[in-house]
């Protein structure tokens, strides 16, 4: 598999329905806002459902939520441990955190993708590990293209949590949902550090397509089926290591403009990609 050879620059465009995209657990899981009023979904929440999507395509994952997690480890030193390549650095002592680091990478695809700190005692005579991977794809806080409307409801239960006492309703708090937002992210792809961690043009091609899909199999009681979709994935690919031209002004060639001064749907937005001489782009409708 050949590394990654070229620069890649990204853009999503998605859209939220009657649904909680990211909760801000220090605002009462409030949808997240900026101070402008407008939406945003963290760079650490896509991360984690681009992680959840490479895990349904069968790709091995360093950082796995609880609950989606396909072994039997229950914290990530565990998981470390059980590669016999790691293990015997993590016991040895005279470990090598480079070659701690090309295992890891070697093995995860989230490691070599997204980067990862590894911060594990030793054990015996081991002298432990701290390493800190620099990972080539890089993603942007997402954040809405016009102001978001929060609507909060208060939800009640209907039976007794604990025996003994008077049956009825009781309040249990507050639920929040964005009524309609259209949001945009970026993202990059560097070779210098692609070139560190072992990311290949295949690997990319799996960023591509969970990206594509980002929401399959992402269902909550926040987020149900249906009310988050992504519209649109533009993939640049420039012709050398570095780039005809900075990310910066590949991530403006992207215009979103209302048709409407009230948009409702996403048919209420117009969407264009303009051009940079030399620079290749492909525009994926989301499924």
């Amino acid at each position: 598999m050949s590394i990654l050879d070229h620069k890649i620059d990204f853009a999503v465009v998605l859209s939220v329905t009657k649904a909680n995209p990211n909760g801000d657990p220090l605002n009462g899981n409030r949808p997240r806002q900026n101070y402008d009023g407008h939406g945003e979904i963290s760079d650490v929440a896509i991360k984690r459902k681009t992680r959840n999507r490479l895990q349904d395509m069968g790709e091995s994952v360093f950082v796995q939520a609880n609950d989606r997690k396909v072994d039997e480890f229950n914290s990530l030193r565990e998981r470390a441990e059980a590669n016999q390549a790691l293990d015997k650095i993590l016991k040895s002592k005279d470990s090598s955190n480079d070659d701690f680091a090309m295992v890891a990478c070697k093995e995860w695809i989230d490691v070599r993708s997204f980067g990862q700190v590894f911060a594990f005692k030793g054990t015996g005579k081991g002298t432990g590990v701290s390493v800190g991977v620099r990972g080539p794809v890089s993603i942007h806080t997402a954040t809405s293209v016009d102001p978001i409307d929060i609507t909060s409801m208060q939800i009640t239960k209907s039976v007794n949590s604990e025996p003994g006492k008077e049956k009825g309703s009781d309040t249990m708090g507050m639920k929040h949902r964005v009524d309609f937002g259209v949001y945009v992210f970026y993202g990059s792809i560097n070779t210098q550090l692609a070139e560190k961690t072992g990311f290949t043009n295949k690997d990319a091609e799996k960023i591509k397509q969970a990206l594509v899909t980002l929401f399959e199999n992402d269902t909550s009681a926040a987020r149900p089926d249906g009310s988050m979709e992504v519209h649109k994935v533009c993939w640049w690919e420039h012709n050398s290591k570095l780039g005809q031209y900075s990310s910066a002004k590949v991530h403006r060639l992207l215009e979103i403009n209302k048709k409407v001064e009230d948009p409702k749907t996403i048919n209420d937005y117009a969407f264009t990609v303009n051009e940079l001489e030399g620079l290749k782009v492909e525009v994926i409708d989301g499924r």
